[in-house]
């Protein structure tokens, strides 16, 4: 066989890049088909919806599930978002700040709070303060104490999202600002930060669907029956039911609140790529 012999027979050609992708997404889909099957025909059916869906003792929880327990998280989220949101945003300002004792304050306080698990602030706050100033009352009681956990917790994460927005406004705005008359502290009250918030409100948001899972820790703070959340409402009445569909309808009730916020968030997030192209 000469050289031009060669040459003239055709080349074989390979899977293209697309078809192997092709192929990839069918072995994975074929895989999580299988497990799915699998799962579906080795679960013991019968015994899931015994403990977990019965359906008299879910009635048992309404309405004060949503009426008592649902609120009572609300509240709690509420009122931490508030407390971290303003404590978040003083603490941006300090990490931003020319004076250097405020910078070094501010990172010691985001470095600590994002360290430490949530539940030891709670425990903190519930036990250490009352003990380190006896005779003390939070305002507000338990929904007081809830509401500066949740902040101090919060507030750290909350400081570094608003400083990057407040980074991410063009330095511009603030020249132009300063050009027209404003002092710095107006410039960045009036200008800069109303303009940063329009960059973090997505964060923002996800941070308080955050808060609200957070908000089950309450119960190391000790609640009364009227000032019980979710999960502690759900798991009181499996303890006294023997019986685990209170657990399972308190998660639906988080859902109900996590899935929409959620989607808020993913939409905030589309439109702000949307303003950026």
């Amino acid at each position: 066989m000469t050289d031009t012999d060669v040459q003239l027979q055709p080349k074989k050609k390979g899977l293209t890049r697309r078809q192997k992708r092709g192929i990839s997404r069918g072995v994975q889909y074929a895989v999580f088909a299988a497990a799915v099957i699998a799962f579906a025909v080795t679960a013991d059916w019968g015994r899931l919806q015994n403990q977990f869906a019965q359906a008299d003792i879910a009635k048992q929880m309404f309405p004060d599930v949503l009426t008592l327990a649902l609120k009572n998280t609300v509240l709690y989220t509420l009122s931490g978002f508030v407390v971290g949101l303003v404590l978040g945003m003083v603490i941006a300002l300090m990490r931003l700040s020319s004076v250097g004792p405020y910078r070094w304050l501010a990172g010691v306080y985001i470095e600590i709070f994002r360290g430490l698990p949530a539940l030891l602030i709670f425990i903190f706050v519930g036990v250490a303060l009352p003990l380190a100033f006896p005779g003390t009352e939070i305002p507000g009681g338990t929904y007081g104490k809830v509401a500066i956990a949740l902040g101090l917790v919060s507030a750290a994460y909350m400081a570094e999202t608003i400083r990057a927005g407040i980074q991410a406004v063009p330095k511009g705005q603030m020249e132009a600002a300063r050009s027209l008359g404003f002092s710095p502290a107006r410039a960045m009250v009036s200008i800069i930060v109303p303009q940063a918030f329009r960059i973090i409100l997505p964060p923002l948001t996800n941070e308080l669907v955050l808060l609200f899972k957070d908000s089950s820790l309450v119960l190391f703070l000790g609640v009364t029956l009227e000032e019980r959340e979710l999960s502690k409402f759900g798991r009181d009445l499996a303890s006294t039911t023997a019986n685990s569909t209170p657990i399972l309808v308190a998660g639906l009730c988080y859902l109900l609140v996590t899935i929409p916020l959620s989607f808020v968030v993913r939409r905030m997030e589309a439109k702000a790529q949307e303003a950026i192209r």
